[in-house]
């Protein structure tokens, strides 16, 4: 199935560092389930960090799978296959049990699309022994109910150790009597961070939720797994190197987890709690480990809030000191206004520049005040001058409407905002570039906020309408989030257990990857809603009393919940609190302050790493250039030529070899490559020059290269090219093409011999007709068997026909049989030119 659909090399699953063991002598066999695409859940560190710290035990065998794209879901479906594995092609209904990582809202749907696809059932209670037990954690657990009765259980919190105590309480139940689900599920519940819906009852009273019952002695609530110190867990330093192109494609530190700023809007900075700081030495070790594992040429720092981090300055400096002679960057998107420190914005001026993203969430002080987001508009006007000081182009703006108390002029002071910063920039000579996004303010479990009302639909458009009008000007662009899409995302996430039937008659009637702008369809979700007899307004925009049970208060993530009321009350009276890693301790109950506390690391700038190389020399007595040969068949004829690219620059890295660079901002590497292969080619050989600053031994390059390259990919030979001279060669390309469900007609083969020319017309990327007559690049064309044949094409204008396009052309086959055929390029026979 894989030549019929778009990007095949996502299901290849042979990646970099991608462990593939073998299954018939394991004890576990765990699905990581992300439900969305490839190339956004490769980009979900989360997932990253179980996959590393499972397998690293013998008897467990974990591997991925990712939600399939609509085409290959359709495949699967009509062929009555099932959804697999990447690594080694497991039924998802063949493991032991299927974990889901829950990010988002929206992704709801995908989740039953994937085990519907697997042909396992989706409710709890209709599964037996015969399935594996199905699982879920991340961020949405904090309020299981919408999705509670969809799994067997769903981890609350951090999940790095959570995850082995319920492998090894698996594998110990299978090893005993490996019958009873029950018994399983009991000892799972013993787990701190281990939820068990069907331990819990929910109750209702007419249209109002009234409480959740537990059913087992002694687990009435459950309390949210924390990884005391993050510098002491496992954190992988050989993560799997995504093909194509990822969301995040860059090696990613996490350099501090949790923040105390204490935005009352903001969940993450409530169930994360908290801040736990990585230390320069670990996060330096880590970083050396995983760029020589992958080759990747980025770094990004990942935290809540990275410019808080305490080290900062002394890791930022310890990287540029050890890879900038490797031309390895720096980035990051954004720093919270205010954090810009001196010190700081030096070490900025080399990180490499995408957009640069303030977040004031409000337009005036008065509301900031109300949502606890402690930075002035000075410091938003002095953010915005640091970052075009320091060479951002591009400034980002992200603001919330609907916020409690938010009021018509609190909107006004927003446009207003913008407006004087537009005019701030063309007074200092700078031309405005600002991106200003809006969000509908969505009240989340757990956090100060979660009681407050969402605004309706019709009042968001129209506040959106109007914004949209008001900024309409040169140098701005003005972004959304679709309100429709706010009001479903508010509803799961303050939803409960009666939502269970809305999401599976959504599903069927076709609602699916639902966070996707093009996939969206709100006439489904209104089509099930009436069906179903869900009162939305009941779970968004209707207010809630302080006493009324909530459907997640059995989920204890630490926090009091005095505190949220307390906090509500401050936003009310417009008092803000300063965060508490910076003075008091404001008693949000996270901290026992004996095993659960702030950890911080002092930054020591008498110890900032250095490498003697860290400064790249221009030129060197020492380079030379190559030219590199290689075969590209099986697998691998699913990359694209720059995922393909991709692949080489990193595997030069990992190899070890020392690749010149480009002068320039933005320096890439010396490596050019002969006409690009369409994606599902095969090639006997191909070639691609690169220029190393440290020379190298033929040998040296085939043998490291080799050892770093997927299958299907193989280095055959190397020759040493004289100092500023390419082969010149004039040579022919000849494919081998075998087809699969039709035949070629030698009628129709003669028929283009006999023919005085053969016109193909091709639409430009303008749009354009261009007529190209197929006599002139067609050098030889002939049958070998009935599916078989053999052409020879003009290799000068290879690329303004592909294969492809002749078959096509001549024998009229369908996109779908073109598709499936097996297009062999072979070795060239001819002898360069100097």
């Amino acid at each position: 199935m894989l030549p019929l659909v778009e990007k095949p090399s996502r299901y290849l699953g042979n990646e970099k560092n991608s462990v593939r063991k073998n299954t018939e002598n394991i004890g576990l066999h765990i699905a990581l389930a992300f439900p969305d695409v490839y190339e956004i859940g490769m980009s979900h560190f989360g997932l990253q960090i179980l996959y590393h710290i499972l397998n690293e035990q013998d008897p467990i065998a974990a591997e991925r799978v990712y939600a399939p794209g609509s085409d290959l879901a359709a495949h699967l479906k009509s062929a009555g296959l099932p959804l697999s594995s990447l690594e080694t092609g497991t039924p998802l209904s063949g493991f032991d049990i299927i974990g889901f990582s829950l990010l988002y809202e929206m992704n709801y749907t995908n989740v039953l699309m994937m085990l519907d696809l697997a042909g396992i059932p989706f409710y709890a209670s209709q599964r037996d022994n015969s399935h594996p037990f199905i699982i879920a954690g991340g961020p949405c657990t904090v309020n299981p109910e919408p999705v509670a009765d969809f799994f067997d259980a769903m981890v609350i919190g951090d999940g790095e150790s959570v995850v082995m105590e319920m492998a090894r309480t698996w594998m110990a139940w299978k090893a005993g009597d490996g019958r009873d689900k029950i018994t399983l599920l009991k000892r799972w519940a013993e787990i701190e961070g281990v939820y068990v819906p069907s331990f819990f009852q929910p109750v209702y009273e007419g249209p109002d939720f009234k409480e959740i019952q537990p059913k087992i002695d002694g687990y009435r609530r459950v309390r949210r797994a924390i990884v005391a110190d993050i510098d002491k867990a496992t954190f992988p330093d050989t993560p799997v190197v995504a093909y194509g192109r990822p969301v995040h494609d860059r090696l990613r530190l996490e350099v501090a987890r949790g923040c105390t700023r204490g935005c009352r809007f903001c969940q993450a900075g409530m169930i994360y709690r908290p801040v736990r700081e990585r230390s320069v030495k670990k996060l330096m070790a880590l970083t050396e480990k995983s760029i020589a594992a992958t080759g990747y040429e980025d770094i990004s720092l990942l935290s809540l809030s990275t410019g808080d981090y305490g080290c900062l300055s002394t890791l930022m400096q310890g990287l540029f000191n050890c890879y900038s002679s490797e031309n390895i960057a720096l980035s990051f998107p954004s720093f919270r206004a205010g954090t810009l420190s001196p010190e700081i914005m030096n070490l900025v001026k080399q990180v490499r520049k995408t957009g640069f993203t303030i977040a004031p969430e409000a337009g005036s002080e008065r509301l900031r005040l109300v949502i606890n987001k402690n930075i002035s508009e000075q410091e938003i006007f002095d953010t915005v001058s640091s970052a075009f000081e320091l060479g951002w182009r591009l400034i980002k703006f992200y603001f919330m409407i609907g916020l409690p108390t938010e009021t018509e002029e609190d909107r006004n002071a927003m446009v207003d905002l913008v407006k004087r910063i537009r005019i701030k920039l063309k007074s200092e000579g700078r031309r405005p570039n600002i991106n200003v996004s809006i969000g509908t303010f969505i009240p989340k479990p757990h956090v100060p906020f979660q009681w407050s009302p969402q605004i309706s639909l019709p009042e968001a458009n129209e506040i959106i309408s109007d914004l949209k009008r008001k900024l309409k000007m040169p140098g701005v662009e003005f972004k959304w989030q679709k309100p429709e899409l706010s009001i479903l995302e508010g509803l799961w996430a303050r939803g409960d257990r009666r939502l269970s039937r809305l999401l599976e008659t959504a599903y069927r009637k076709g609602c699916c990857f639902d966070g996707w702008s093009d996939r969206f369809d709100y006439r489904l979700w209104e089509a099930a809603i009436l069906e179903t007899g869900i009162d939305v307004d009941y779970y968004t925009t209707r207010n809630r009393s302080m006493a009324e049970p909530l459907p997640w208060d059995h989920i204890d993530t630490g926090v009091f919940k005095e505190f949220l009321v307390s906090e509500y009350e401050n936003a009310l009276s417009g008092t803000s609190v300063s965060d508490c890693r910076f003075g008091d301790c404001q008693g949000c109950g996270v901290c026992d302050f004996e095993t659960v506390q702030p950890i911080f690391f002092a930054p020591d700038k008498t110890s900032v790493p250095f490498s003697e190389n860290g400064i790249l020399s221009p030129s060197s007595n020492n380079e030379a250039s190559f030219e590199i040969f290689y075969s590209k068949t099986d697998s691998a004829r699913f990359f694209g030529h720059l995922e393909m690219v991709n692949i080489f620059t990193r595997a030069i890295r990992r190899a070890g070899l020392k690749i010149k660079f480009t002068e320039g901002f933005h320096p890439k590497p010396k490596m050019s490559f002969h006409n690009p292969l369409s994606v599902g080619m095969e090639s006997e050989e191909e070639s691609f020059y690169i220029t190393l600053r440290e020379s190298a031994t033929c040998g040296e390059i085939i043998s490291s290269l080799n050892r770093q390259l997927p299958e299907g990919l193989f280095i055959t030979a190397c020759r040493v090219i004289p100092a500023n001279k390419r082969p010149k060669i004039e040579k022919t390309a000849t494919y081998r093409v075998t087809i699969f469900d039709d035949v070629f007609d030698d009628q129709k083969i003669t028929a283009f011999h006999n023919a005085p020319e053969w016109t193909l017309i091709r639409e430009t990327k303008k749009g354009l007709k261009k007529q190209i007559n197929l006599k002139e690049i067609v050098r030889n064309l002939e049958s070998s068997g009935p599916a078989k044949l053999e052409m020879c094409l003009n290799a000068t204008q290879e690329l303004s026909v592909r294969p492809a396009d002749v078959i096509r052309s001549i024998f009229g086959f369908s996109d779908t049989t073109i598709l499936r055929a097996e297009f062999i390029k072979e070795k060239q026979k001819d002898i360069p030119v100097y």
